[in-house]
Order: C-alpha cells, then structure tokens, then sequence
C-alpha cells in the first residue's frame, strides 16, 4: 500500500485527488495540509499539517500530492523528491520550464516516481477523440479545434486571477488543451498565440487562442470566460468527413455536486450528449466512451509499485510548458514562434 499525503485542501484536492485516493485500494491516505478549519472534522483520523513544508519535513508518507497554487508546485515537488517522496503535482509543473526541467533530473538522480496530473487524458470525449483519429473514421485529419469555455464574466478574487507569473487561465487550463494535443499529434512546428485580460477587475489571461502548426494540419485551442451558448468541445475535421462535440466531460460536475467515483456507470455520458460523425451526406451520433479519472491513480500506483509508466510523463508536461512560454512570447511580440527542434529531444 502506498502511504500518501496531499499539501492543500481546496477544490483541488476535494474534487479530483482526495475521494480518487480514497477509494483505491493502493493508496491509503495518512496526512494533509492546510489551514482550513474543516479539514480536521472532515478527516480526523490523519496526521494534519498546517503548510506544505510542515508536511514533507515530518510525514513518512511515500507519496506527496501537490494541489497548493501554481508558484508553489517547483519548490514543494523538489523538497518532497530531496526527502526521497515520490511526486504527483497538480498541472502545470511548475511555471518555468527550466524549473520542471530541475525536477525530472532530480527524480531520475533518485529513481524516483514523478507525474503530473494531466487527468483529461481520461475525459470521455478525449478518449473517444484518440479513438477516431486513430481508425481514421474521418481520414486524415487537417484540423483539430479544441475549447475549454466557460460563462465567468465576472472575475472572482483568488490567486488563479491576480497578477504574475503561472495565474490565469492559460496555465490553468492551458495545460490541459496543450497535452491533449500532443498525445494527439506531438509537438508542432510552430504556435501563434493571442492572450488578453478582457475582464475588469483582473490583471491575469482570461482569454487565449493559441494556434499550433503541423506540415498537414492545423490545430486550434481556445478558452474563453464569456461563452453562455453550449460549449463546442471538439471540431474534427479530416479528408473523409468530421465529427462534433459539445458539452464537458460530466466527472468534474458529478464530483462538484457530491457524487463519489464508483460502480461501472461513473464518467458516462447520456445519449443526447454524445457527438456527431458526418461524412458530407448523412451524420450519425458516436458513443462517447465513458471518462474515468480512477484509470490515472490505477496508472499512478502501477508505476511505484511495478515500474510502469507513470499516466503523465513529467517530460511530456515539460514540452506542454515550453509551448505556454512561447506562447506568451508570441502574444506580446505578436508574431508567429518556431518550436526549437531540441525540445524534440527532451
């Protein structure tokens, strides 16, 4: 059994860590930090920790869950992996990719487990999008467009909307729509990207559109705050026809309502929400395959204990970063990025 701690008690850890870690048999949870008061009554039966630091320094926990703020992610990963822990982090890595690229030298010099918790490779809709694009139901693909858009016209004041460096939508779920992408066709050639703050009251990216270009396609991201029509997912669009999806993934929504992730219906979607294949002349609805978060913690706990795969490689994490970085600098410099041929060889 993997003896497991977690450094953070908000929505983070509430929804997609804590109930996961929970209910799977290889991990038993033995401590936690935060200051939040409820975290005592919710879990009283742990070792409680009031910072991060505390934490690593006395649990004898073999794996560490980061879910703290973004600025914090490098500097608790690389204490955990130094007192020998292995590492699951909360996306993004870190927020500089020399950073992230300090961390998976470190767990490699230790022959330590580091991922990262790129969970929406277990999306329902994602998994279904591998599966066409790998049988060529819509032949070559020549383009992909991929959004995450919500209706939050009014930023919130918390630290994903002040200023600096690692806040804003584009490294909260820019990771997210990057990492898809690359498990989908690997690193592009080349990225443009568009980041704005178009809401008042904030000083952080609420808005992007990133554009990655392969030799035979082109790739759209986007992420929006202002979008109260129903949500395109996913645009595929190829040689022998397309395919529609609209809606989210349903397992954030059922874990936010209370819903705990078992039996065999988990991350199912109902019929109506299934997407659309159409091939010029007719369409019909595909099956969305049912998404399931709980595959990412069996992935996890194979890797520390059997030596497999870890479900989200740090380096795959690491390209998906050095792309932000780009982006960023295309946006300011309003200007198309090659992508280095070296972070090929990463």
């Amino acid at each position: 059994m993997i003896r497991t701690a977690v450094i953070g008690y908000g929505a983070s850890a509430r929804i997609f860590h804590l109930p996961f870690i929970d209910l799977d048999p290889a991990f038993e949870l033995v401590a936690v930090s935060s200051r939040q008061a409820e975290l005592r009554t919710d879990h009283p039966h742990i070792h409680h920790y009031e910072t991060g630091p505390d934490l690593i320094a006395a649990t004898d926990a073999d794996l560490i869950v980061i879910t703290s703020p973004n600025d914090s992610h490098f500097p608790l990963a690389r204490a955990a992996l130094e007192a020998g822990k292995h590492v699951l982090v909360e996306k993004p890595i870190a927020i500089r990719s020399r950073e992230a690229a300090d961390l998976i030298k470190l767990a490699e010099a230790k022959g330590l487990t580091l991922s990262v918790f790129h969970n929406r490779r277990f999306d329902g809709d994602f998994m279904t999008l591998v599966e066409l694009v790998q049988s060529g139901a819509v032949g070559e693909v020549r383009s992909l467009e991929s959004r995450f858009d919500r209706f939050r016209p009014v930023a919130t004041k918390r630290w994903r909307e002040a200023a600096g460096l690692g806040n804003g939508i584009l490294f909260d779920l820019g990771p997210h729509l990057i990492d898809q992408a690359l498990v989908l066709f690997g690193l592009p050639d080349a990225i443009t990207a568009r980041c704005r703050t178009l809401r008042e009251d904030t000083e952080a990216t609420d808005w992007f559109h990133l554009l990655l270009h392969y030799g035979d396609k082109e790739v759209s991201l986007h992420a929006s705050p202002f979008v109260a029509a129903p949500n395109l997912r996913f645009a595929l669009d190829g040689t022998m026809g397309s395919w529609r999806k609209y809606g989210l993934d349903p397992q954030e929504a059922a874990r936010k309502e209370g819903r705990l992730p078992i039996g065999d219906s988990w991350g199912k979607e109902t019929p109506e929400d299934y997407g659309f294949l159409y091939d010029g002349a007719a369409s019909c609805p595909v099956e969305t395959k049912a998404g399931d978060y709980r595959l990412y913690y069996r992935a996890l706990a194979d890797a520390i204990l059997n030596d497999a795969p870890v479900p989200a490689s740090p380096r795959d994490a690491l390209a998906g970063l050095r792309l932000i970085e780009l982006a960023l600098e295309s946006s300011e410099k309003g200007c198309t990025m090659p992508v280095p041929a070296t972070l090929r060889d990463i």
